[in-house]
């Protein structure tokens, strides 16, 4: 079973789910490596012996001396009757499976899409795209496939499913058309050559109206692009990278990116505080759905990305490891792709929209918006912009690892107490969970509070080492 994100009706959900198996199986006939045949794993001793009949080296099984498979390796070791042609020349075929290519295409590797896309653009572009099939329209039996950003920029048909992008990657050539950052839409199953094509072209996201393979699953997420299947009217599945779709809206605030600080060694919950159970779900979960609901973009800052999987959202680590919140804040801020973020830590419980909305709204003409309650400076939830960058890596790099070092160099928009309290007259956006008591008092609906007198000890409080 796969971690498969379903998008439907404007909703992105975990839901677990198969891909078909892609199998790479080595032929090598009479000591001679003939082919790689790229199939499903199951009765692969028939697949190698039928394969051999149709190219006619073999026609009665007395011509086999031996036939071993090795399902480990992916390797067929076959001796026959007689000899091979000293000679053989490949036949690229348009079928798929048995197709023969001389080389497969190696993917280029990177973390992640470059941009962001929203799902009615997948839905725009798969509608282009059959509206400009006339192949398939009229006689049925063509693959289709075409690119773009906004709108289909390029398209093609052929009998042959890897023909079609093979056709689009000339055009663009000749053409002088980058494809960089767009998206693939195909009618046909999405394998491991459709992916190392489409990622030599730097395609962001591949849609199909079908599914992928394992094999183009695991090659995806190592090449950095988000893979969609099954796109219908108002809903798809995301096999990789669900943090490159986002749902859009007026309701969102464009230009920032909400930024989860995940870490820290939670030594006086004794446990990952993230973690826990909270509001049906785990804590950073509900704090993901709080912020997802009001930034285009949300990152989580961690360097175990291995126990958020669960969340669709890109993961990013500390630029500068063990140097506490002031790195992490660093690391979201470097890796956003807005010019702002707003930052929240993962043990906070009751954020409060209309107040993050006003932070945010206040970050014009400055490096940093910087709340206060009434025991000091929050600055675990505040709104940092690209300007403040250099102060914090001047900081880093001499080793202060405290938030309150970069104050001085920066240009500080200080919302206070007074008109935080419009919004929130108990403070309670600032609080957070630290110990088993006050994770008790927060499942038994009491409002648990850190005691913050002071912007040390709230660094202290929030050690958010991503």
């Amino acid at each position: 079973m796969a971690t498969i994100y379903s998008f439907k009706k404007g909703v992105m959900e975990q839901v677990e789910g198969g891909v078909v198996n892609e199998y790479p199986l080595q032929l090598v006939v009479n000591g001679r490596e003939m082919a790689t045949l790229i199939a499903s794993p199951h009765d692969l001793r028939f697949l190698v012996a039928g394969f051999l009949r149709l190219q006619g080296f073999v026609t009665k099984v007395e011509d086999f001396l031996a036939l071993a498979i090795c399902q480990d390796f992916g390797a067929a070791s076959v001796t026959i009757r007689g000899e091979l042609p000293e000679r053989l020349k490949p036949v690229l075929t348009s079928g798929c499976g048995t197709g023969i290519s001389f080389n497969m295409p190696e993917p280029v590797q990177k973390c992640g899409p470059s941009r962001v896309h929203a799902p009615e653009t997948i839905f725009a572009l798969m509608n282009q795209l059959a509206q400009k099939c006339e192949g398939y329209q009229n006689h049925g039996g063509m693959h289709s496939a075409g690119v773009g950003s906004d709108t289909l920029l390029l398209h093609a048909e052929d009998i042959g499913r890897h023909n079609t992008i093979d056709r689009i990657a000339g055009e663009a050539l000749l053409k002088g058309i980058s494809l960089a950052g767009t998206i693939l839409v195909t009618s046909g199953r999405v394998s491991t050559e459709l992916v190392a094509k489409a990622s030599l072209l730097g395609i962001d996201l591949i849609a199909s109206r079908t599914s992928p393979t394992d094999m183009a699953v695991k090659m995806a997420e190592e090449a950095g692009i988000t893979l969609v299947g099954y796109v219908r009217a108002d809903s798809f599945k995301v096999y990789t990278h669900p943090e490159a779709i986002i749902t859009s809206g007026p309701e969102k605030i464009a230009g920032v990116t909400g930024v989860i600080l995940a870490g820290g060694a939670s030594s006086r919950m004794g446990s990952n505080k993230a973690l826990l159970p909270h509001k049906g779900g785990r804590f950073i979960e509900s704090i993901y759905r709080e912020l997802s609901e009001i930034f285009p973009e949300v990152i989580l800052v961690t360097n175990a990305p291995e126990q958020y999987q669960f969340l669709p959202c890109r993961k990013v680590a500390d630029l500068y490891p063990g140097m506490g919140a002031l790195a992490g804040i660093h690391a979201g801020l470097a890796q956003a792709s807005t010019p702002s973020v707003f930052t929240v830590a993962c043990d906070m419980p009751h954020l409060d929209p209309a107040l993050i909305r006003h932070i945010a709204g206040r970050r014009g003409g400055c490096d940093l918006v910087l709340p206060r309650s009434e025991h000091g400076y929050e600055p675990l939830h505040a709104v940092y912009n690209k300007s403040a960058l250099a102060a914090m890596e001047q900081c880093l790099e001499q080793g202060k690892r405290r938030i309150v070092s970069i104050l001085p160099s920066l240009k500080v928009n200080e919302i206070p107490a007074g008109e935080v309290a419009g919004f929130d007259p108990d403070f309670d956006s600032f609080s957070n969970i630290n110990t088993p008591q006050e994770y008790y008092e927060l499942r038994n609906g009491d409002k648990a509070r850190p005691g913050i007198e002071n912007l040390p000890a709230a660094e202290e409080a929030h050690q958010a080492q991503a």
